[in-house]
């Protein structure tokens, strides 16, 4: 990749990653209004070490080093960046399966959200998908099960990173219920001290980071990159809990932005899993279109009233 490639694709991912994590942002804020001043001031120094250097660090390395076992920890961080033949072979092999793993989990990630989940509404036709919630596991069934059908006649293990995107969306959709849950009573209980309010911060921020680490591979395979790129964008977060969630709440079609570039993004990776080769610049591109057309939108919201 040459500078300018490298560039857009870092803007991407720290955008991306504001944009996929505002949610969470808010959820933090509204838990870090309960709490000390000393309590905040760990939230940002511990929860910038653990949110971005371990998490958004280590998971894209696990991820990589996990589908290419044969790679040592040093060969997987950089392997991206290797000029030895085997090593890019081997990334080379493994990509399909991943991204047909983070294809799933994404495109299930949109869904949820299209049928599912309370939002404001950026388009009609949202209305009509909240409406029919019940088909959401229909549709998420037959796209399962197409892609692997597919799959099965390129590489089973394509089919079988399939299934574990599958997998690994429901697993953090739990976790994500259970983390609603625990707000709830988090609100009502007094007596938490600020360890434990912390605590339950680093876990939900743990959680929501997946999100931002699997649709990474859809702008790049290079755990440098992406640690960068997520990093970048975790500081952003950080920021935006403790100064300017409230503007942030203002536009309320954010959301929508960073949904809509999910399910682009989970598009780009699948094409990509089963050899269609998309260029490089088309999904920090998409990013950026999408997450600037809900911005005007909700700016224009704002100021209609």
């Amino acid at each position: 990749m040459d500078i300018g490639s490298i560039i857009l694709v870092i803007l991407g991912l720290c955008l991306f990653e504001v944009v996929s994590s505002i949610d969470n942002a808010v959820v933090n804020a509204d838990v870090l209004s309960t709490m000390s001043p000393k309590g905040r001031k760990w939230f940002l120094v511990w929860g910038i070490f653990i949110g971005v250097f371990l998490v958004r660090g280590l998971l894209p390395w696990l991820i990589i080093w996990g589908a290419n076992p044969s790679l040592g920890p040093i060969q997987a961080l950089f392997a991206t960046f290797s000029n030895n033949p085997a090593i890019l072979e081997s990334v080379e092999k493994s990509a399909p399966i991943l991204l047909s793993g983070g294809s799933i989990f994404l495109i299930f990630l949109f869904l949820h959200w299209l049928f599912l989940e309370e939002k404001d509404f950026g388009f009609g036709l949202e209305k009509f998908f909240i409406k029919n919630g019940v088909w959401f596991f229909t549709c998420i069934s037959i796209i399962l099960a197409l892609t692997v059908w597919f799959a099965l006649k390129i590489n089973p293990m394509m089919a079988f990173g399939a299934t574990i995107g599958a997998a690994a969306f429901f697993v953090t959709d739990g976790f994500k219920e259970q983390a609603a849950k625990a707000e709830l009573k988090l609100k009502k209980a007094q007596t938490m001290s600020d360890v434990g309010k912390l605590v339950y911060l680093e876990i939900l921020d743990a959680t929501f980071s997946i999100d931002g680490v699997i649709g990474a591979f859809a702008f790049t395979l290079s755990v440098p990159l992406i640690i960068l790129g997520n990093g970048l964008g975790a500081l952003v977060v950080r920021q935006l809990t403790i100064k300017g969630v409230d503007k942030i709440k203002k536009y309320i079609f954010l959301k929508n932005g960073a949904m809509y570039s999910i399910l682009f993004l989970g598009i780009v990776m699948l094409l990509d899993s089963f050899g269609h080769e998309v260029p490089a610049f088309v999904s920090p591109l998409v990013t950026f279109v999408m997450v600037t057309f809900f911005f005007l939108k909700s700016k224009k919201q704002i100021q209609t009233g």
